[in-house]
């Protein structure tokens, strides 16, 4: 399945289930000598439950696109789930809910005190104590080319005019074998990470390649990556020093500001050709 996969272009597969991802505003374009009337697309933002077997682990704010990944991803995450066979089926509720139903010990229901919040956003940005006590990490090794990084980037960028019409949006980027295999997009950083991870599992790609975003390398970002086995990571902006000693305990090859022909690289370059 995974090498027939065509990257995602999130809000036209959704406005084809006729799920709206943005709407029209009025707005007033003001200068120091005229205001002008405009229209404005706006990016759709809205709370979205994730329960694992009916308990309720968290709410994320989200573009409702892409949300049984979202939910696989964000389960994933946050360490409840750890491999794609354990996931026995994702139901959406019409009340805001994504309910997923796993082969797996139910989570406590007190949570408050094995919860680190990190600096994501929306409530996505929680990581379990433990997990950065994690050693290195199962890899799934790989290296890249400059030409791979630039189909990656541009890949990425280009798979959707979202952030064109709205400006609003992060992407990430999934590119393996000589190709863009996955690219969501979301409000939150973390939700496109988690709807690329969540889509790697639930449609059997392996996670043999590299990812890029374009928000900030976080330690809840680059732990996610590493524990599925993305061995590269690369974000169009920076990471966090927290961000940077989790690649170096889990042997990430970690890459902020990265441009077509430019990485630069914070951990294990010899990935990258």
């Amino acid at each position: 399945m995974a090498q027939n996969y065509a990257p995602k272009t999130q809000h036209m597969i959704a406005e084809m289930n006729n799920t709206a991802v943005t709407r029209e505003e009025q707005t007033l374009v003001l200068t120091q000598t005229e205001r002008t009337a405009c229209q404005e697309t706006v990016l759709i933002e809205q709370p979205v439950e994730v329960a694992l077997n009916e308990i309720l682990i968290g709410t994320t704010m989200v573009m409702p696109a892409d949300l049984d990944a979202l939910a696989v991803g964000f389960l994933f995450g946050q360490g409840y789930l750890s491999a794609a066979e354990e996931v026995v089926e994702v139901l959406t509720c019409p009340e805001g809910r994504m309910t997923v139903y796993a082969r797996v010990e139910d989570p406590p229901r007190d949570r408050s005190r094995e919860m680190i919040v990190t600096s994501g956003c929306g409530g996505s940005g929680r990581i379990s104590r433990d997990m950065l006590q994690e050693q290195e990490a199962a890899l799934h090794e790989c290296s890249l080319g400059f030409a791979d990084i630039r189909g990656l980037i541009k890949g990425t960028l280009q798979v959707s005019d979202l952030s064109l019409r709205t400006h609003c949006v992060h992407a990430c980027g999934f590119w393996s074998e000589g190709e863009l295999k996955v690219c969501c997009e979301d409000v939150g950083r973390h939700n496109a990470v988690d709807k690329v991870i969540g889509t790697l599992l639930l449609e059997g790609i392996p996670p043999r390649g590299a990812v890029y975003t374009t928000g900030r390398l976080t330690s809840d970002i680059v732990l996610k990556c590493a524990r599925i086995g993305i061995p590269i990571l690369v974000s169009r902006t920076a990471p966090s020093s927290l961000g940077v000693d989790i690649a170096r305990q889990t042997g990430v090859t970690l890459a902020g500001y990265a441009r077509p022909n430019r990485l630069n690289c914070f951990n294990r370059p010899e990935r990258i050709r």
